[in-house]
């Protein structure tokens, strides 16, 4: 397996050319949603999830059928964390169609990530980890396959390890740099330390979502409500002072999942402010529309965020208010992406979702898509749209 140089690293080209391509609309007033993307395209979200799907399926699938490969062009590379949420989606898929069809590519694929990855679950990045946790967790969920709930309970023994003092607390990033504390290895434990325990009541998972939750709000989250990226990256004690879209959304889910655990308003207003001040910025909603993040492993960012907050959009205890501001923001994005930011007759998803792709289309672009389509047949069904 080709252990790739990870997020925060790789990204940093990546998101200076986003920022370059997004400033000539920062000047504009929030929301920026103008007709909706247009007002003559007849959004059919769930039908277009359906064609993502299989298209995502045939064109990415590994020739051996044990994973997903990185990029639809030729390079054949596995990349572990993009397996987790290929998952998510697959189950997103089986949610809405009961189709088992989904059960099978679920369970093809958790076998296959654990052969493709030396026959184990664990790995060196403990956010990786994490994010396959939460996959197999939902999957567990949604067919009850006692195989997913083993699955993230291993990957859960061996992420807890992670958990030190430097810092003053947090998951580091990876085993090799216990002194590297990031969003991306702290809010997807939360979240998922918080959904173990409503499922199974050990105290123990609840405690540490609620330790992991007061050191990451204490330390990366700005007054603003935006979470920033990290901190110790170059092991001088500063901030990284990165915006980017999914440490919001997983910030949010963070909040979220604590307080269905706890009833703690708390947690959910502050699930609220980051949405909230997610939404209006600048810098990662140009115009009210997502930013482009690239590919690589930005191209799942976007994805993440809409998977977090469309969960806090179908929150009752959210003020109405609140939550139609972010079904406009949701719909807004999912519309431009389905009219723009996807080809026909291929179904390719593009990093820049009010354009069509160019090029090569990379499996994290393609989830990110995929997950965001998913996201807006489930509002669509819930009668928000």
């Amino acid at each position: 397996m080709t252990i790739q140089i990870h997020h925060i690293k790789r990204f940093a080209l990546a998101c200076a050319t986003a920022v370059a391509l997004t400033s000539c609309l920062k000047d504009k007033p929030f929301p920026l949603f103008p007709n909706q993307a247009s007002a003559k395209v007849n959004y059919t979200f769930a039908a277009t999830a359906d064609t993502l799907q299989e298209k995502t399926y045939t064109t990415f699938l590994s020739a051996n059928g044990n994973y997903f490969v990185q990029n639809n062009s030729g390079n054949t590379n596995y990349n572990y964390w993009p397996q987790a949420h290929t998952l998510d989606v697959f189950t997103d898929g089986y949610l809405r169609t009961k189709n088992e069809i989904y059960k099978q590519r679920m369970k093809s694929l958790l076998n296959g990530t654990y052969k493709t990855n030396g026959n184990k679950y664990e790995n060196e990045y403990y956010d990786d980890m994490e994010w396959l946790a939460l996959a197999s967790l939902r999957a567990y969920d949604a067919t009850k396959d006692a195989d997913y709930l083993a699955a993230a309970k291993t990957l859960w023994t061996d992420i807890k390890t992670g958990k030190n003092n430097n810092q003053g607390g947090g998951i580091a990033w990876r085993k090799s740099q216990p002194t590297y504390k990031n969003t991306p290895a702290n809010a997807p434990a939360i979240i998922f330390a918080a959904r173990l325990y409503q499922l199974e009541k050990n105290a123990a998972d609840l405690d540490l979502a609620k330790e992991l939750y007061t050191w990451l709000k204490g330390t990366l989250l700005d007054a603003s409500g935006i979470i920033w990226d990290g901190i110790n990256s170059k092991g001088d004690g500063q901030l990284d002072k990165n915006k980017f879209t999914y440490n919001q959304g997983v910030f949010i889910g963070a909040g979220l999942e604590l307080y269905n655990a706890t009833g703690d308003a708390n947690y959910l207003n502050d699930a609220i402010k980051t949405a909230d001040a997610t939404i209006k910025d600048l810098d990662l909603a140009p115009g009210g529309l997502l930013r482009n993040e690239g590919q690589g492993d930005g191209g799942l960012f976007k994805g993440i965020l809409v998977r977090y907050l469309t969960l806090l959009t179908l929150k009752n205890d959210v003020p109405q208010a609140k939550r139609d501001a972010y079904v406009n923001f949701l719909k807004f994005n999912a519309e431009t992406l389905f009219a723009k930011g996807i080809s026909r007759p291929d179904f390719m998803v593009s990093p820049d979702w009010k354009s069509a792709p160019s090029g090569s289309t990379d499996l994290t672009t393609q989830i990110s898509g995929v997950t965001t389509v998913e996201a807006a047949a489930t509002l669509k069904a819930a009668g928000k749209f």
